[in-house]
């Protein structure tokens, strides 16, 4: 699942244009960014993080770069991964 600042209808327009093949939840109130944490003050966005949460519902990973998104993708696979070794 993805989470963004962004309307419904421009997450939309995001996954049809990518085809990205899982949900986007829309969190324009920024509620959702204040409970995890990456919520910012002021006009910038919000901070770019990727949470790898097992179906335990346990955090295996929390992955934090503004700059290279291959490294979320990277992490990402690498924690599930992990975890269907153990």
């Amino acid at each position: 699942m993805g989470v963004s600042a962004d309307r419904s209808d421009r997450q939309r327009q995001f996954d049809e244009a990518n085809e990205l093949g899982f949900p986007l939840l829309a969190d324009p109130d920024k509620q959702v960014q204040a409970q995890f944490g990456v919520k910012r003050f002021g006009p910038l966005p919000s901070k770019r993080a990727t949470f790898v949460i097992g179906t335990d519902r346990t955090v295996l990973d929390v992955i934090t770069s503004e700059t290279n998104m291959t490294a979320h993708a990277d992490r990402a696979l690498d924690a599930l991964r992990s975890r269907q070794g153990a």
